[in-house]
């Protein structure tokens, strides 16, 4: 991939061309490939998608929604530019769009995602808390998903050292609205983050992408309390195909919510107990290397 600042016409064309319906990371990086520029690809689409309905937007629904960003401070990086998160830059393939509200310069410090249970216990909350501080501390950025328990926790503690949030809405939709105090926080200190156009409502299809870049923004994350089952244990799950480092914290095998977390150790993943522990596993991980090409998105 070739950074480089896209002009508002690519732009506008990057955004039609990843917001239409069935263009997804994969399709995009393809259609780039094979067309060059993303105007090209959406002259194509119509004779490539024949047999389907191919609604793509109009310049002008995209323009509408440009407009609406700059105006709500909303900034909207292209994977082949620089303030895109390098972690993130380096996926196969990556979001080719994100919008951000706040900091995008602490998306750049060295990120450690903490994700867990929602029905958390008081003693994973207050760990989330201690381990996102200390961490903070250490000069990590702290990544999660602004849900209940383990994740506002893991926010509410690296408020002041620096933390973002990766929405499976628009930037612009705060959910669940427990948490709006904390959205309303991180748009000044922190980083709300979204592949989402804004104004969208999440379904629960979209969350596992939302998962997808909580562990591709990181260099590793950590686990406290999930469940067998659970929208968590995908995050871990995206960390490992990602070639992420991923960590988790043991618990009594009698409480389910900590099964998912003593599987992961069964397969594997760093047990870890307290913010020492997770220094040790990362410190020595260097950045991923992208490599530069001679077209835009190859």
């Amino acid at each position: 991939m070739r950074l480089r600042e896209l002009s508002f016409a690519e732009k506008r064309a990057w955004l039609r061309l990843s917001r239409t319906p069935r263009v997804g990371p994969v399709a995009f990086r393809d259609l780039l490939g094979r067309y060059k520029t993303a105007e090209a690809a959406i002259k194509a689409l119509p004779s490539i998608m024949r047999r389907k309905s191919t609604a793509i937007p109009s310049a002008a629904e995209i323009e509408a929604e440009m407009e609406q960003a700059e105006q709500m401070g909303v900034k909207i990086l292209a994977a082949c530019e620089a303030d895109y998160p390098t972690y993130l830059r380096a996926l196969d393939p990556p979001p080719p769009l994100i919008s951000v509200i706040g900091r995008t310069d602490i998306l750049h410090k060295p990120c450690a995602a903490i994700v867990g249970s929602r029905n958390a216990s008081a003693i994973g909350q207050r760990f989330a808390r201690q381990i996102a501080g200390e961490l903070g501390e250490a000069g990590f950025t702290i990544v999660s998903g602004l849900a209940r328990g383990i994740y506002a926790n893991a926010h509410s503690g690296a408020l002041r050292t620096g933390t973002a949030a990766v929405l499976g809405g628009g930037v612009d939709h705060v959910y669940p609205r427990q948490n709006a105090e904390l959205y309303e926080a991180m748009t000044l200190d922190g980083a709300l983050i979204s592949e989402s156009p804004l104004g969208y409502r999440a379904t629960a299809r979209d969350f596992p992408r939302r998962n997808r870049i909580i562990s591709g923004l990181s260099m590793g994350v950590i686990v406290i309390e999930a469940a067998e089952r659970s929208g968590t244990l995908i995050t871990a799950r995206y960390a490992t195909e990602q070639n992420r480092e991923v960590m988790a914290a043991p618990g009594s095998p009698l409480d389910p919510r900590t099964k998912g977390c003593n599987r992961l150790i069964q397969q594997g993943a760093a047990l870890i107990e307290n913010t020492q522990d997770i220094i040790n596993c990362l410190e020595n991980i260097r950045p991923p290397h992208v490599m530069e090409t001679s077209g835009d998105y190859d």
